[in-house]
């Protein structure tokens, strides 16, 4: 959907206009009272569950959640997932075309936080005619959309989901993020930003970023029990070339992610989480941040993830506690790591599933 109005950004830029790629899934409601806006994660985009085509090898990054019976059920909800602004699947990003220049954004386009976002995804809300999404729900980066939706919007959604969310990144976050950075911006085909002048695709650091992200995603549990140190002959080569099938599924995921996904904007997702910190505005105190919310939570955690721990959803839960805001919250044992939200844990499932009916219960009864 295009936007023809000036968009101001946090950072004091515009953007003349810009375009938001979106899905959507199921009905809404004579009311307009079940509306659901799922927030997607860094990597991830619009496309979040069923085939595009017979071709698709692959549904959509959360087809485990996202369907009839399922905890976001299209049978009972009006399902809206947008690609973020920046993003490289259709939204205004990098790669887009600088209505001034006539040339690729590249590395001219502005900076971007979770508030640009959520202020976009507004607007969509306003197109839409959806005055109040029954809830906002996002894992990882989607979680912290959702956390600033009830800060920014308090009246315009009556639940948060917040799944393998933080409420702002560590210090080791931050670093694996300024590693993959460098990845890609050490590459000699980055060119500074500018590489769609030169036709060309930094694709060793994408690569390269994609693999040091994917570790961090899982468990070293979930790897050993994936991989193990088993070898792709059967018995140790000479040399430095790819032995063990965890290099091999490294190489895959960063090959797979270097043909889909642009670089500019992996540099920008990146940036945005690295400064997503709510509480920054209210004097490093998430309980004052999150007094504006009016929304009832769901915030669940997964025992094996340490980039995003339970130590971290229970900030969360603490804050909104101390302000007499209803929470639910469920501290998942998974052995999958911070990806553990993508998958079809039964427990999981059950948890968010059991919230959700409450949800459509609310939603059917508006």
């Amino acid at each position: 959907m295009a936007f023809h109005a000036p968009l101001l950004l946090e950072c004091g830029a515009t953007l003349p206009g810009y375009t938001l790629a979106y899905e959507t899934y199921g009905k809404l409601n004579a009311s307009r009272s079940n509306a659901i806006l799922i927030c997607h994660a860094l990597s991830s985009h619009h496309h979040a569950a069923g085939y595009h085509s017979m071709d698709d090898r692959k549904p959509g990054w959360w087809d485990t959640c996202v369907g009839p019976g399922k905890p976001l059920d299209t049978d009972r909800f009006f399902i809206v997932c947008s690609n973020n602004l920046g993003g490289c699947h259709g939204s205004t990003g990098p790669a887009s075309t600088n209505p001034v220049t006539g040339k690729p954004w590249g590395k001219s386009f502005p900076d971007i936080v979770v508030r640009d976002w959520v202020r976009s995804q507004a607007q969509l809300a306003d197109a839409l005619n959806i005055e109040r999404w029954a809830a906002v729900v996002g894992g990882s980066l989607g979680g912290m959309q959702a956390m600033q939706w009830s800060i920014d919007y308090p009246d315009r959604l009556a639940h948060a989901v917040v799944i393998a969310a933080a409420p702002r990144l560590s210090a080791q976050n931050i670093a694996f993020n300024e590693v993959a950075r460098q990845a890609i911006k050490s590459d000699p085909e980055f060119h500074e930003g500018n590489f769609y002048e030169y036709g060309v695709i930094p694709e060793r650091g994408l690569r390269l970023a994609r693999m040091l992200g994917h570790i961090t995603y899982l468990s070293d549990d979930g790897m050993h029990a994936k991989f193990g140190r088993e070898l792709q002959a059967g018995s140790p080569t000479k040399g430095y070339d790819m032995e063990f099938q965890v290099e091999s599924y490294l190489r895959y995921q960063g090959t797979k992610f270097a043909g889909e996904f642009d670089a500019n904007t992996y540099l920008l997702m990146t940036k945005t989480l690295d400064h997503f910190d709510p509480a920054s505005e209210y004097g490093n105190d998430l309980t004052r941040a999150l007094a504006r919310a009016r929304a009832g939570f769901l915030v669940i955690s997964f025992t094996s993830d340490w980039r995003f721990s339970p130590a971290r959803s229970r900030e969360i839960v603490r804050a909104l506690l101390e302000n007499n805001i209803d929470v639910v919250y469920a501290g998942i044992k998974a052995d999958e790591g911070h990806d553990a939200f993508l998958m079809g844990i039964p427990q999981y499932l059950e948890v968010f599933n059991a919230y959700m009916q409450r949800v459509a219960r609310e939603a059917d009864a508006a």
